[in-house]
């Protein structure tokens, strides 16, 4: 039967539905990318906030419409919705067919067995279940790059997040496992290996009794074929000496560091529950500065928190306008059921949220342009991912540009190379987020 799988959300989900969608090849399942040619419409949903919820839902409703006018037989929810709202799912939902929970993953094809001999059918095991590498993994990323899904769930509990509700505590992969998994990707291709989980710090910490993650990034090391590796999801309390020592000594690990740190008010931070202060978050990056001068820095930001005042918000802007990081992106916040957060008064107005974000966004964006001038006339590694088709430019990547959430770089040049090469590139223009270049003689 033809499947076609809508994987929604975050990059840690999209490892999932590259297991599922190996496992099921496996299985003898052959892939359309046409939804209205699916007899099997999956979709890994995500309900992190109000808008991702949304999506899931309006894909549901969308592959719902296929059973009407399609070839659509059965509909699974897998993933973060499933998992939150199990227990009315079916109910609610009639024309869907089964559920998969966050930690089912690997029992996709025994959950299929069951929907297509006429069951209505569930599988949610224990969110205690070990983490694991997705074995027989199809990559949806081309090929030539990959993320690496080194824990599962959070130990965390910061007051806005649902993720340990339907993820679980912190699980860490085997190390082993991970360098074996790193290794196959490498040997398929793999240039680039982006390692991710909802914490990637404190990996190893439930497993070894220690942060191992610099150990783990000195292994990959290792692997014949990688030649970038990058860090996401490094949370700043946890951020130490040995890790940064890692980022500036180990050749491969890239000097790029995604680092939410969601506010800069410590009144904020506290009624968040994260574990940093603003001292402390400045500490931080002054010590990523200092031993790797060139590293670019990523972080994220909540606006309109409950209880957020303007003073709160000139705060995070004055810390912004201080550190001026490479990379920022901001959400709105979003008051999701059953958290800590949800309860709270002075629950600030959507208008207010929006005109705080849009202020946040507009400081980044000078702080981005100030910054991207600044690489004219530079000479940098770039990651070819392809050609633009509408101007016919190459498109790349540089190491302070992580897939999906960062910019690119457009080298005007009818020379053809494949995506995953490296090519040395001279910077001619800078945008906001974008630069242009043309490539070197050597």
């Amino acid at each position: 039967m033809k499947i076609f799988l809508n994987s929604l959300g975050c990059d840690k989900n999209l490892c999932d539905s590259e297991e599922m969608l190996g496992l099921l090849s496996a299985a003898g399942y052959s892939f359309t990318d046409e939804i209205s040619e699916a007899e099997i419409i999956i979709i890994n949903s995500c309900c992190f906030i109000g808008d991702a919820q949304k999506e899931s839902i309006d894909a549901i409703f969308e592959a719902i419409g296929y059973k009407d006018v399609g070839s659509c037989r059965h509909i699974i929810v897998a993933g973060c919705l499933a998992q939150r709202f199990r227990g009315d799912f079916l109910t609610e939902l009639p024309e869907v067919d089964g559920l998969l929970g966050t930690a089912s993953v690997h029992r996709v094809r025994e959950l299929l067995d069951k929907v297509i001999c006429g069951e209505k059918a569930e599988i949610f095991d224990s969110l205690d279940t070990p983490a694991h590498c997705g074995k027989r993994r199809i990559l949806c990323t081309g090929g030539h790059y990959a993320y690496l899904k080194i824990a599962e769930g959070c130990g965390k509990r910061c007051t806005y997040c649902v993720i340990p509700s339907v993820r679980g505590n912190y699980r860490s992969v085997p190390m082993e496992e991970l360098v074996r998994e790193a290794g196959r990707l490498a040997a398929g291709g793999v240039k680039e290996l982006i390692l991710v989980a909802q914490e990637t710090t404190l990996y190893g910490v439930d497993l070894y009794g220690r942060k191992a993650l610099p150990q783990l990034l000195s292994a990959l090391s290792e692997i014949d074929g990688l030649n970038w590796i990058r860090l996401t999801y490094c949370y700043p309390e946890e951020i130490t000496d040995e890790l940064i020592r890692a980022i500036a000594d180990l050749k491969k690990v890239v000097h790029y560091i995604d680092m939410p740190i969601q506010s800069a008010s410590d009144t904020v931070l506290r009624a968040m529950g994260r574990k940093t202060t603003r001292a402390q978050l400045i500490s931080t990056i002054d010590r990523l500065r200092a031993a790797v001068p060139d590293i670019v820095i990523r972080t994220t930001l909540i606006s309109g928190f409950p209880g957020e005042t303007e003073e709160d918000h000139s705060a995070t802007m004055d810390f912004i306008e201080q550190m001026r990081f490479d990379r920022l992106g901001v959400f709105t916040y979003s008051k999701e059921d059953g958290t800590v957060a949800a309860g709270m008064k002075n629950q600030i107005p959507k208008k207010l949220k929006d005109r705080r974000r849009a202020e946040l966004m507009l400081l980044q964006q000078k702080i981005s342009a100030e910054k991207s001038e600044r690489r004219v006339g530079s000479v940098l590694k770039v990651f070819v991912e392809g050609r633009d088709t509408n101007s016919n430019a190459l498109v790349g990547r540089t190491y302070a540009d992580a897939p999906e959430v960062d910019g690119f770089i457009f080298v005007d040049t009818p020379i053809d190379f494949m995506s995953g090469d490296y090519i040395n590139v001279r910077v001619t223009g800078a945008s906001e987020y974008d630069l242009t270049g043309e490539i070197t003689d050597d």
